[in-house]
């Protein structure tokens, strides 16, 4: 079942590298074509991504030469500044420059990660101890402001250190990280989106949302960010309180599914016959159970629970939400959802949707684990 979703996923990157000619797919428009853009925004490592895990399965130059474009275009991004003052400059360059690195020790392409890795550490704010999400320092609204996507950026600054030696990097992933821990989940295992500290101090002011249902819900895709930004912090600094943060995020993730094991968009949201799905974040969370499983004993309790899981929800994403061998869709999954609240690409394909459900996929079938980290 795994080989065939995969085959299906891959033959449809290669259709749409002629279709996309250079650009970058960002998400659907009312649920047809993807949006494509030139490199201006957050997502486009994810198509980058796409290309590379192509490439490593089937071994075909044709994705090679199609994700080396792509880091060209990631480097003129960043010679020229493009759209780069926020923390997404992880979701960016890892799976870009980064997996060029990892699989071809390419050394110009290292050399473009680590430039990337220095602009996400001007994020840095030491009064507070934070890495700024959004806005320029100093900003009235987002000076003092997390969101728990970043702890899918940190591996870029990790990465660093082990290249580099410099414990500069490490150290600021480590302390943002244990402050997402301690103010992002919540006693319950759910989690906020955001948080807003004081910038001047770090002091704790409250917990909020931009995408989620309300500031006290449970936006899914970001309880899915949570389950595997935690389990990398793990596997690069082995605190253990960051494979727990992890434990605790996915075991509530998959205790409040519906029947059919793929989440909607936020947990608080109430049901009915409209209520919005979100498959990209059921495709993350098994990307990211899938993580932290290799960081548990079999014979923990947790184990078999969490592979049960994974394989129910990915036979799901598979079986109901995939696009499957149906010629004509540009995504991979149907159902993914940008911002309900704000109501942008409520119910399309969303790129990096179709980036975990292929990194799940090849992690089951072939142990292939993305480009977060060097094997």
């Amino acid at each position: 079942m795994w080989k065939q979703a995969i085959d299906e996923a891959v033959s449809r990157v290669k259709v749409n590298i002629g279709r996309y000619k250079g650009q970058f797919p960002h998400v659907g428009i009312d649920g047809g074509d993807y949006q494509l853009t030139h490199n201006t925004d957050w997502t486009e490592g994810f198509w980058s991504g796409l290309l590379w895990l192509s490439y490593e399965y089937t071994g075909d130059e044709a994705y090679k030469k199609a994700a080396v474009g792509t880091v060209e275009s990631f480097r003129n991004r960043l010679e020229k500044n493009i759209n780069l003052d926020h923390h997404d400059i992880g979701f960016l360059y890892s799976l870009s420059s980064k997996a060029q690195w990892i699989i071809e020790q390419d050394e110009s392409a290292r050399q473009l990660t680590l430039q990337a890795a220095d602009v996400l550490l001007k994020r840095w704010r030491p009064e507070a101890k934070l890495i700024q999400a959004w806005g320029p320092q100093g900003d009235p609204v987002n000076g003092g402001r997390i969101i728990i996507d970043c702890l899918m950026n940190l591996p870029l600054l990790y990465w660093a250190y082990e290249q580099t030696g410099d414990p500069k990097y490490k150290e600021v992933a480590a302390l943002h990280a244990e402050k997402s821990r301690r103010f992002l989940v919540r006693g319950d295992d759910s989690s906020y989106h955001t948080f807003y500290f004081d910038p001047a101090n770090g002091n704790a002011i409250r917990g909020g949302t931009a995408q989620g249902y309300e500031d006290g819900s449970t936006w899914t895709r970001g309880q899915a960010w949570g389950i595997y930004g935690f389990a990398l912090s793990y596997r690069y600094t082995n605190n253990v309180k960051f494979l727990e943060a992890s434990r605790r995020l996915a075991r509530y993730f998959y205790e409040q599914l519906p029947r059919d094991r793929v989440a909607y968009w936020d947990f608080s949201a109430p049901v009915n016959a409209e209520t919005k799905r979100d498959s990209s974040a059921s495709a993350i969370a098994a990307a990211g159970t899938l993580e932290l499983m290799e960081h548990l004993e079999s014979s923990h309790p947790d184990y078999g629970y969490f592979a049960g899981q994974v394989t129910q929800s990915m036979r799901s994403l598979v079986e109901n939400y995939s696009t499957g061998s149906d010629p004509q869709p540009q995504g991979l999954l149907k159902r993914g959802s940008y911002s309900v609240r704000g109501g942008a690409s409520p119910d399309d394909h969303v790129i990096w949707g179709d980036y975990y459900y292929l990194e799940a996929l090849l992690r089951m079938e072939k142990g292939l684990k993305g480009y977060w980290y060097e094997k």
